[in-house]
């Protein structure tokens, strides 16, 4: 019997209690020890599976609004603990969770709708993120969670890194760090399977090589960035730290509404035209929110906290990524890419509004109620472009499970 409980979102206290457990279950071939603690002096554990040199690691919790790859995890946990040939020549490595203080502030564990997420929602600003922080702050000022990390990396030398990522709506898609071989078909079977859209042209990979549909490889260091206003860069985040020791990362997306405009390969026939439309609809609906903030700024109390930071730092990406959509659209364009920016720019100014929400709630704020309704009205018309549909949460765990399996499996062959 599985000492797992019944498969849903879950705390980080939670997923410890349940990563006890499985330790608890086989204590000799499992341990549970902590690794590091928080900023916030909340301490992150990594459950280990196995005793071979040869190691894959699994992150999940590195954004705080991604909740299914607690899940995910514990899935993943169990599933080796069951099946002796993949940890026949492997030891399995899980972080329950890189960024404990923002899943302590995303508090939508069961939505309903786009708008009982957002009413929820956090993602911290990017420095704070453990992930993102070494593309945008020097080594000195690293938070403790990425400095934790890096440490694990550093300990178990995976010739895999996974990071358990996922979108709110939209489709899947994975992001290497070096191409794996043989991971798109298993990939793409999967999301078919468990009718899942595979996001084609995602806005985080433009201009990426793909080694099959939705799978994309990063490009060296050296290249140049599709969206130059954006501070911080995937080639310099934890992601390529697995490099040092001969591994790679794969990071694999999984959506919680499907959306079926992110999957379409046809080009596109006028790209120039439609992403100019969205950087307008982007400067414009993010200036609406910087609107409600310097109104309500005067009346908040101090100090800052990282609702309003995080709020902040959303609405000052979307001037210069405006800017960068009303450039040249990238060669080849196709409906699912402007399909990804569009969502992206829903996403953007969305996200800050919800987290401005939350601050204005928490003091009552006069400016509350009107930003609610545009919280709402951006929710709904998010939903209705995309015809969004649940992705019921065993398919979204079910999806991202055979996707680390598949990219273990084929990575050992490629380090072999």
């Amino acid at each position: 019997m599985s000492p797992l409980p019944e498969l849903r979102y879950l705390s980080v206290s939670e997923l410890f209690s349940s990563a006890r457990a499985l330790a608890d279950h086989r204590p000799g071939l499992c341990t549970l020890r902590q690794v590091g603690t928080s900023r916030a002096g909340r301490a992150m554990h990594l459950l280990s599976v196995g005793h071979s040199s040869r190691a894959v690691l699994v992150v999940a919790g590195a954004h705080a609004n991604e909740q299914t790859g607690g899940s995910t995890l514990l899935a993943l946990a169990e599933r080796v603990l069951y099946e002796r040939e993949l940890r026949a020549d492997t030891s399995w490595h899980f972080l329950l969770c890189a960024d404990p203080d923002g899943a302590s502030l995303h508090v939508t564990p069961a939505p309903r709708t786009l708008f009982d997420y957002h009413l929820g929602f956090f993602r911290p600003a990017g420095p704070e993120q453990p992930e993102w922080s070494p593309s945008v702050l020097p080594p000195d000022r690293l938070p403790p969670e990425t400095r934790t990390l890096l440490g694990v990396i550093d300990e178990v030398r995976p010739y895999l890194q996974v990071t358990l990522h996922g979108t709110d709506l939209g489709g899947s898609w994975v992001q290497l760090t070096k191409d794996v071989p043989g991971l798109a078909e298993p990939f793409a079977k999967s999301a078919a399977e468990l009718h899942i859209p595979v996001e084609t042209g995602p806005s985080d990979a433009v201009g990426w090589p793909a080694s099959g549909p939705g799978v994309h490889v990063m490009p060296g260091p050296d290249s140049p960035t599709a969206y130059p206003s954006m501070p911080d860069d995937a080639r310099h985040s934890t992601w390529y730290h697995a490099h040092r020791y001969g591994g790679l990362t794969a990071v694999v997306e999984v959506p919680m509404w499907a959306g079926d405009l992110v999957d379409d390969p046809a080009p596109h026939p006028a790209p120039a035209a439609a992403l100019r439309h969205l950087a307008r609809r982007l400067a414009r609906d993010a200036l609406q929110v910087e609107r409600v903030l310097a109104d309500a700024l005067p009346r908040l109390p101090g100090p800052e906290g990282p609702l309003l930071r995080a709020a902040r730092w959303a609405l000052d990406l979307a001037p210069g990524l405006a800017g960068d959509w009303a450039a040249a659209p990238p060669p080849g364009a196709t409906v699912a890419y402007v399909g990804s920016v569009d969502a992206f720019g829903r996403r953007l100014p969305l996200r800050a509004a919800a987290m401005l929400l939350r601050v204005l709630r928490e003091t009552d704020d006069r400016a509350a109620p009107h930003l609610e309704r545009l919280v709402a009205a951006w929710s709904e018309a998010f939903t209705e472009h995309f015809r969004a549909r649940w992705v019921p949460l065993e398919h979204q765990v079910e999806h991202q499970t055979r996707t680390v399996v598949a990219a273990a499996r084929h990575a050992r062959d490629r380090a072999a």
